[in-house]
């Protein structure tokens, strides 16, 4: 029953294979001519990392990819309502701010869009929300292991330190943001983990794409969504702490065992 000394492998062998991955499949992206506003392929690392994991640890990870104990519901519809509520907050400062509401129309069918960016949020998320959250969520709170995961996937997209400071600064604190506001909607939630992370990142996306023209690298439109990003995680902080006050401690979760490759 010695799980630690296979959780910190399993952490650091993921760790290194999304990072490692997704560099990959980013360069290999322009030989399959499939536009990156349609799907990116770097967002397939993660899923090989657990992948791989699965290989070598295949009960453990079996765990971690069920959920921690009690299966609790209600708060999904309020993560996905978040997103669009982000993406309305930093279109309106923006064009309070410029004067101008920025829209865009995608070169692909919207259909085929939004379904592939469905398949590329689950593939990322089943690495950070549905995998490295409930295995650091064993061992922090909730906020804590959230911030820590955001830190982790807001570094994965190294491409970003190669613009402004001020942009890639904005991006991590988007990233982080939105990783406690999925920390906190999440918690305890075990059957429709990857679905809702998978549909929240999805809509982020995709609303970033039609309204947002931050993949220019302008710095005003990702400060305003960092910014958005961050009142939205302190609303869910907010809320949760309370409600968390009234029902018991953030003790660190637990992963109900499955009783093979137990290491």
């Amino acid at each position: 029953m010695r799980r630690e000394p296979v959780d910190i492998k399993a952490m650091a062998l993921f760790l290194t294979v999304a990072f490692l991955a997704a560099g990959v499949l980013g360069a290999l992206q322009p030989a399959t001519r499939i536009p990156g506003e349609v799907i990116q392929l770097t967002q397939f690392g993660p899923a090989l990392g657990v992948g791989l994991a699965a290989l070598l640890w295949p009960g453990r990870v079996r765990e971690v990819l069920a959920g921690p104990e009690p299966d609790r519901r209600g708060r999904g519809v309020l993560l996905l309502v978040t997103a669009p509520v982000i993406i309305a907050l930093s279109v309106l400062a923006y064009a309070v701010l410029t004067g101008d509401a920025h829209s865009a129309r995608p070169g692909a069918p919207f259909l085929l869009i939004a379904v592939a960016q469905l398949i590329g949020a689950c593939g990322e998320e089943i690495g950070w929300r549905c995998f490295l959250q409930p295995l650091l969520r064993t061992r922090l709170g909730p906020l804590a292991a959230s911030v820590t995961v955001g830190v982790a996937w807001g570094v994965w997209h190294v491409q970003v330190f190669a613009r402004h400071p001020v942009y890639a600064g904005a991006f991590i604190t988007a990233a982080v943001s939105m990783s406690v506001v999925m920390g906190w909607a999440l918690e305890g939630v075990r059957a429709s983990r990857l679905l809702l992370a998978g549909g929240f990142h999805a809509l982020i996306n995709l609303g970033m794409l039609l309204f947002m023209d931050e993949e220019s690298g302008a710095v005003l439109p990702m400060v305003l969504f960092g910014a958005s990003c961050l009142a939205a995680a302190g609303l869910w902080t907010w809320r949760s702490v309370g409600r968390q006050g009234s029902a018991g401690s953030s003790a660190p979760a637990k992963i109900p065992p499955v009783m093979d490759d137990v290491r």
